[in-house]
């Protein structure tokens, strides 16, 4: 069963919009979308935190106690799913949440003494803290937070920290990194498939490095940002970059996830519905999805791997 779970918070983002993203994919359909390719599917709806104190930055970390106060509640709904044996799919808002999710899902790994990979599409690095952001914002900073950098409450979402090594996860699609993340990311040695990397090896190579450890019985939880694909492909996002996935690219990468049959949960975030009024962002989001959690992917994706052999 697939729980699919809202969370409208766009707190950790730079503007308002991402908060719009769960109600604009319910609209693109996808529950029906999910249910047309064999899922069972249950949606729980969206979350609601307690009144926080809004707008509040706490050593750096901008609306620090509205971003927590989801996290928390993205925590309690990813475990509950995951403790019925649902596939949790977070429906954000923005990147910041996967702070909750991610943590909920190493708690659970850790119980289940299941090895945990974590694959993260996304433009950005999100490898920043308080010290190293130029702006302050936490759909920045996600990355950090799991590998055990930044305040207690956050890097111990999970009940210990980190919750993630930065072995257990793969970036992919990056190409807007600020200078002091760089050298971070360099540190920590976190493994990151740029789109230089992308374009130099083509997609086939990329994804080969991508999934090369991914063991029959490893809990995949693939992070998809929105924004790694190209602005002109998708352009109803908050912080777009050019240069990114062209949709024939990423629903390959999707088929390729898809065909190691360890996908247990997703985060679908940073969709900005006012950034693209035609509302086809969110419909190129849900057909991706549905690539990515196909249960029959070798009878419906065919097309993506023959695309990929003759692009090279």
């Amino acid at each position: 069963m697939i729980s699919l779970i809202g969370a409208p918070c766009d707190a950790g983002a730079n503007m308002a919009g991402a908060a719009l993203g769960p109600c604009a994919l319910r609209r693109a359909g996808v529950q029906q979308g999910l249910q047309k390719i064999g899922c069972k599917v249950i949606d729980r709806g969206d979350l609601k935190i307690p009144t926080s104190e809004p707008h509040v930055e706490v050593q750096g970390y901008r609306n620090f106690h509205e971003v927590l106060a989801w996290n928390r509640a993205v925590y309690a709904a990813v475990a509950d799913a995951l403790n019925v044996g649902d596939i949790p799919v977070l429906l954000g808002g923005d990147h910041s949440l996967a702070m909750g999710s991610i943590s909920a899902v190493a708690a659970n790994c850790q119980r289940q003494n299941k090895e945990l990979r974590v694959l993260w599409l996304d433009a950005h690095a999100d490898f920043n803290t308080a010290n190293t952001s130029i702006t302050g914002n936490m759909h920045g900073m996600p990355l950090t937070a799991l590998c055990g950098q930044g305040p207690s409450e956050l890097t111990e979402l999970a009940g210990f920290a980190p919750a993630l090594r930065a072995s257990q996860i793969r970036l992919l699609g990056v190409r807007s990194v600020d200078p002091e993340e760089r050298r971070a990311v360099r540190r920590a040695a976190l493994p990151m498939l740029t789109m230089r990397h992308i374009q130099g090896r083509g997609i086939i190579q990329a994804m080969n490095i991508a999934l090369s450890d991914i063991e029959p019985g490893t809990h995949l939880h693939v992070s998809f940002d929105v924004d790694c694909l190209d602005p002109l492909v998708l352009p109803g996002v908050s912080t777009p970059e050019d240069g990114g996935l062209q949709l024939d690219s990423l629903r390959y990468c999707m088929a390729r996830i898809a065909q190691t049959g360890c996908v247990g949960s997703v985060d679908l975030v940073e969709l900005n519905p006012a950034a693209d009024p035609t509302g086809s962002s969110a419909q190129r989001a849900v057909e991706l999805l549905t690539v990515l959690l196909n249960p029959h992917w070798e009878r419906h994706v065919q097309r993506s791997f023959d695309w990929a052999e003759h692009a090279g």
